[in-house]
């Protein structure tokens, strides 16, 4: 029997029947990655001696007769941007290459609670920067469905190792897609939940008002398990809602409980955002997304086109406030407190100033320069100011719309997976990949991509959003499509492999 490529409730039902252990199912992913991760190079560091210990402690419960936590066994990759006590935390450049934190994230820390077995460290564009995963200072992510393919990023090595099978659930982190994208571009459910439903206590810092940590599964319903244990107020993390002020509403706990009434749309009204369909999207995208309308419309919801003009301005004023954002965030790296130093400079600036030079690589670098123009004296107002003033029509526009209707809809990504290096030399249209995935992020929506469709045998995504805290009805509706298709039932080559080694 392959314990690779299993859900979580079919991992607590293996260990509550005593078929697998824990650490056998820990075991057997090891040696899957250590065969396998050689051309994907999801991972950037290996935590077995966490991963065993946590198998060990479950293996106790099960063998005591105890109830299980909710994500007992259940392997689990983090995104190099997240800490992990004690394990490099790099972010995917050399200036972070010998930081080990001393505290887990706050995120993590409620997944290891729950259960979770620690699988390892993932790769990523460098500081979350980048749309394909080819920014990372170490190694390129190749995408498991064709591995001349990028992943799609910043948190390629994550969305990699989900729709591998390396790990049951990958954390990401989204500031302007980068969970949903690479979900995408890799087949699999990326979930970026509401601004402050999950707390960014142990994030290390892109950009703060946009940054979001969200889960990777290769199905709605571990999303949603996975969410309901990481949706926590966080006393650490000012951004983080009130409990009183989520409403039970976002109760996803009892969302698991009513999965089994979900068996229809009816009575939903969604909108298709017009700027983000037809002109721009690739042919087969395209007609990805007309093909799930119409699986959404034979479920009962009532679609419509729902016209938002200022969705085009989202873009620019991302790529203003994103990298203002980092330009601040990036700047405490100067090798005095943590990371990399150049232990030859001869006085205090250069140190500052080689240590920089060495440590960031080429987007860091001009988003950090690029971040510090918009800041500066005499360009603030024109720059910065009118990007916030932007983002808040933005968000008003989607708010407008959410008076009429449940839920909006895109694409994930205009395109499909691209191969390695067609962008590299154009970082405008490297840029364009997350151009329908960054309004959630700018207006602080939840927002869901699920696989709907292939083009040239690789994944096309449909994008759900909803409006703040509606959380829990964005995971309905992807959950209702997702079983009314056959989309996330396809794996990518590796994981079909090792699920038919031992089966």
């Amino acid at each position: 029997m392959s314990l690779i490529g299993k859900s979580i409730s079919e991992i607590n039902k293996l260990l509550m029947s005593k078929e697998a252990s824990a650490v056998d199912i820990a075991q057997a992913h090891y040696t899957y990655i250590e065969n396998s991760d050689k051309s994907t190079h999801a991972f950037l560091c290996l935590t077995k001696d966490l991963a065993l210990k946590q198998a060990k402690q479950v293996d106790s419960l099960v063998a005591a007769g105890s109830m299980l936590p909710p994500l007992a066994g259940v392997p689990l990759a983090v995104k190099d941007v997240l800490c992990v006590s004690n394990y490099p935390n790099t972010c995917g450049s050399k200036i972070l290459e010998n930081f080990a934190p001393i505290y887990d994230a706050t995120a993590v820390k409620l997944l290891f609670e729950a259960g979770a077995v620690c699988i390892g460290k993932t790769n990523c564009d460098e500081f979350a920067m980048g749309s394909s995963n080819e920014n990372s200072a170490y190694a390129k992510v190749a995408n498991p469905w064709n591995l001349d393919y990028v992943p799609g990023g910043s948190s390629g090595g994550s969305a990699a190792a989900c729709a591998a099978g390396y790990a049951t659930i990958a954390l990401g982190t989204d500031t302007g897609g980068s969970v949903r994208q690479p979900a995408s571009l890799c087949g699999i459910v990326g979930m970026k939940p509401t601004y402050g439903l999950v707390s960014r206590f142990g994030l290390i810092a892109l950009a703060s008002s946009l940054d979001h940590v969200g889960p990777f599964t290769r199905g709605v319903e571990d999303a949603i398990r996975t969410l309901a244990v990481m949706a926590k107020h966080d006393p650490h993390d000012s951004t983080s809602i009130p409990e009183k002020s989520r409403g039970e509403e976002n109760n996803l706990f009892s969302l698991l409980n009513d999965l089994p009434k979900i068996k229809n749309l009816k009575g939903l009204k969604i909108g298709v955002i017009k700027e983000l369909t037809g002109e721009g999207n690739e042919p087969g995208v395209e007609a990805a997304i007309n093909k799930a309308i119409e699986t959404l419309t034979s479920l009962g919801a009532k679609i419509d086109t729902v016209s938002m003009p200022k969705v085009k301005y989202a873009l620019p004023v991302y790529y203003i406030l994103n990298p203002a954002e980092a330009s601040s965030n990036l700047a405490r790296y100067d090798g005095v407190k943590y990371g990399i130093r150049d232990k030859d400079a001869q006085d205090l600036l250069s140190m500052y100033l080689s240590t920089r030079q060495t440590g960031f690589g080429a987007e860091p670098k001009r988003r950090i320069m690029l971040g510090t123009y918009v800041l500066s004296s005499g360009y603030y107002d024109a720059y910065y100011k009118k990007a916030q003033r932007v983002r808040r029509l933005l968000t008003e526009e989607f708010n407008d719309v959410f008076k009429s209707h449940d839920l909006v809809i895109c694409p994930t990504s205009p395109t499909t997976a691209f191969k390695f290096g067609e962008r590299t030399d154009d970082p405008l249209k490297m840029y364009m990949a997350d151009i329908a995935s960054i309004p959630a992020d700018l207006a602080g929506l939840p927002a869901i991509s699920v696989p709907c469709g292939f083009e040239n045998s690789m994944p096309i995504g449909l994008q759900f959003m909803g409006a703040p805290l509606n959380d829990r009805r964005v995971l309905e509706a992807a959950y209702a499509f997702e079983k009314a298709t056959d989309f996330a039932k396809k794996h990518c080559p590796l994981l079909q492999q090792a699920e038919l080694a031992k089966a």
